[in-house]
């Protein structure tokens, strides 16, 4: 990725990037979910097998944000203020064994083995 893309998709270096990250963490906290609750393991077989992965807590956990998000925005409401607050919608828990998984894969695709699943996405 080119230095000048990398400076205008930085939060850091560019006010618009700054204000699109502040806006995406208020929607986030208002429904009381992460940007790795986001990440759909339909679209992208390498997201279901990292959330396979990862320790069966962390996992319900995800499950029980996205369910209250979903029941919130059925009744059309908001987490209450002090609860927002708490929220932390960018600390990952998904990243680190995402990137795992897909280094993986491209190990197995280099030296011509088996992938590691079969199946393709319905």
């Amino acid at each position: 990725m080119s230095s000048l893309l990398q400076s205008l998709l930085d939060p850091k270096k560019s006010w618009l990037a700054s204000l699109h990250m502040k806006t995406l963490t208020n929607r986030l906290r208002k429904y009381g979910l992460r940007y790795d609750d986001l990440y759909d393991p339909y679209y992208d077989l390498d997201i279901k097998e990292a959330l396979n992965r990862l320790p069966r807590e962390i996992v319900d956990a995800r499950n029980q944000r996205l369910k209250r998000a979903i029941d919130l925005s059925m009744k059309h409401e908001y987490l209450p203020e002090d609860l927002q607050k708490m929220q932390t919608p960018f600390r990952s828990y998904l990243q680190e064994m995402l990137a795992l998984v897909k280094k993986e894969k491209e190990e197995r695709e280099a030296l011509g083995a088996l992938p590691l699943y079969q199946r393709t996405i319905p």
